[in-house]
């Protein structure tokens, strides 16, 4: 089995280590070797392994290691991967057993992924690097995600759907069809996206507005 760690400590860190156990249940992968995170004191013990220090303890890390990311916040994600230079890390796409992808063969993924248990993938879907689908996301035919993206519980994208890069989905949004969401925006929950958005704004509602705070 391939060595792992979860970077990030938090809930949502422990909700990945238990979904790589369900992974191992199946198909024995990873061995989970615990947790990065920086603001936790090296040593602390989650309950589903011990932290083995921060980013200066990851980059020093001096064996071949798999890293997955369990950070909600797609700028924090953004920054930490830029600061990772240990060349012996890669990051796999980590993908729950549940997950139901309509057509592997025309499905693309980069680095990094992390998708959650009841997720949706229909056909001709294509992602970057690092986006995370939390529970219950479903992604419509031809959509096209970016990098870092969050896309938070029960999100739903349509089809031909065109997303970039540092966008945060709140709880419950929707995004309709053939809809562009450019870069850093963030959607609340239970928001429902039905025309093309600016960069770098906030919207919420249902049909969701552009608000500033």
């Amino acid at each position: 089995m391939k060595k792992i760690a979860v970077y990030g400590a938090g809930g949502f860190g422990r909700e990945v280590a238990c979904m790589l156990r369900h992974i191992n249940n199946i198909t024995p992968t990873w061995d989970l070797v615990g947790f990065f995170d920086d603001g936790k004191i090296t040593g602390y013990e989650t309950g589903y392994g011990k932290i083995l220090g921060g980013l200066q303890e990851l980059n020093q890390y001096s064996e071949m290691l798999s890293v997955v990311i369990a950070i909600g916040n797609p700028q924090v994600v953004s920054v930490l991967v830029s600061s990772i230079t240990n060349p012996l890390i890669d990051f796999p796409n980590i993908i729950a057993p549940d997950v139901l992808l309509l057509d592997k063969e025309n499905i693309t993924l980069g680095k990094g992924n992390l998708i959650c248990s009841n997720c949706w993938l229909s056909c001709n879907v294509h992602f970057g690097n690092f986006n995370v689908l939390n529970v219950g996301v479903t992604v419509g035919h031809d959509s096209v995600l970016g990098d870092f993206n969050s896309l938070m519980p029960a999100t739903k994208i349509s089809g031909e759907v065109k997303i970039g890069n540092c966008n945060f989905f709140g709880v419950s949004s929707v995004v309709l069809q053939q809809i562009v969401i450019g870069n850093n925006t963030v959607v609340g929950a239970n928001s429902l996206i039905i025309k093309k958005t600016k960069d770098g704004f906030t919207y919420v509602g249902s049909p969701a507005l552009k608000v500033e705070y």
